[in-house]
């Protein structure tokens, strides 16, 4: 057994103690900053048209220091008339200086405003709406499925359940890297910031409500431990795990986990069937890589397939699921197919097709 001690697991957490924070994807990504910088420059491009105008006329204006305007003296009467501070000291005395300031200034001045006003006015309103959204994403999610860890494990996970039907506004990805939820939500997932061992962290991504949970973090006591904090507050999710090494598996079964798959020992497996036979590889190959090609998925019994043998019907029967029993096509036991039977089959699947998920996880043996 190769996990740390429960000591240093505590002081791992304690250092990733981060505000746990919900990011909704986004259609328009632009930062910040950018309005920002975008809204002054328009202000600033208001002010030098202003300030153009009162030059233009300035014959027109009457400086009270010295009864002349000269560029300086315009930028400043744009500058004291768009912020609507107003000195007096320079005003327009000509009938024309006045029209121009009815039908010119005025809206420029509005306009400023506008910018400068708009932009508090947006900040405020987008944390309205983006409040509003992540209420009613709490109240709406039902049944989705969170991804712990969205690393290349998690990633190629997600993706091939996606090809499956399944929505991205069902997937909630889990991760403590600001970055890594910034491409998560950039694809169209909804992400949690935070350390999945705590719970809190968890209910944030509603998995008490959640029917199937990816672990896939990068360290296997992290999968132990984010197991068990979910098996506890959901009992009925699927949970699948992923560990590196395969003496680590056990105890993630008993952790709770539904299904564990060790990446190193699955890797080596089919690195070593490409050694005895490089067409046996490819087609294995081919066979975990949803969408297109072949195809493994779970299918439920129809009625015409009833009372018929594995090798009877239309599809590639690999094994056939019954009750708490998974059975290989050519079982003896298995008799003929039962309504209440489920198929594990190889499809041919071409691409942009897809293959609905099963209903319901595997039994356990």
């Amino acid at each position: 057994m190769k996990l740390p001690g429960h000591d240093a697991i505590a002081r791992q957490a304690d250092e990733h103690l981060v505000t746990h924070r919900v990011r909704l994807p986004r259609k328009v990504v632009e930062r910040p900053i950018r309005q920002v910088v975008k809204r002054l420059l328009m202000a600033f491009a208001v002010l030098v048209v202003t300030a153009l105008v009162v030059y233009a006329d300035r014959a027109g204006y009457n400086d009270n220091s010295d009864s002349s305007v000269d560029f300086l003296d315009a930028f400043y009467y744009a500058t004291v008339t768009l912020s609507t501070t107003g000195y007096g000291d320079i005003t327009p005395v000509s009938d024309s200086a006045r029209l121009t300031n009815i039908f010119v200034i005025t809206p420029l001045r509005v306009l400023f405003l506008i910018i400068l006003v708009g932009t508090t006015l947006e900040v405020l309103t987008e944390r309205t709406r983006e409040e509003w959204r992540l209420n009613r994403w709490r109240s709406t999610l039902r049944d989705h499925t969170v991804v712990i860890g969205f690393g290349t494990k998690g990633r190629s996970a997600i993706q091939t359940v996606c090809t499956t039907g399944l929505k991205k506004e069902q997937v909630v990805v889990v991760d403590p890297s600001n970055k890594v939820i910034d491409a998560a939500t950039s694809e169209g997932f909804a992400g949690v910031i935070g350390d999945a061992t705590r719970s809190e962290v968890l209910k944030r991504a509603e998995v008490h409500r959640a029917r199937q949970i990816i672990i896939a973090p990068q360290r296997d006591d992290t999968a132990v431990l984010v197991t068990l904090t979910a098996r506890q507050l959901n009992r009925g999710a699927k949970i699948v795990a992923a560990v590196r090494e395969e003496e680590n598996a056990p105890l993630l079964k008993q952790s709770g986990a539904d299904a564990v798959i060790t990446s190193s020992g699955a890797a080596g497996r089919l690195l070593g069937l490409s050694v005895l036979s490089p067409a046996a590889g490819m087609v294995m190959e081919d066979l975990i890589q949803q969408g297109s090609g072949l195809d493994i998925v779970e299918r439920p019994v129809v009625r015409a397939e009833v009372g018929r043998s594995p090798r009877e019907t239309d599809d590639l029967v690999v094994s056939v699921v019954r009750g708490h029993r998974v059975l290989g096509y050519d079982d003896s036991s298995i008799g003929s197919l039962q309504l209440t039977d489920r198929l594990i089959t190889i499809v041919r699947v071409t691409p942009g097709a897809r293959v609905a998920p099963h209903t319901r996880p595997l039994p356990e043996d």
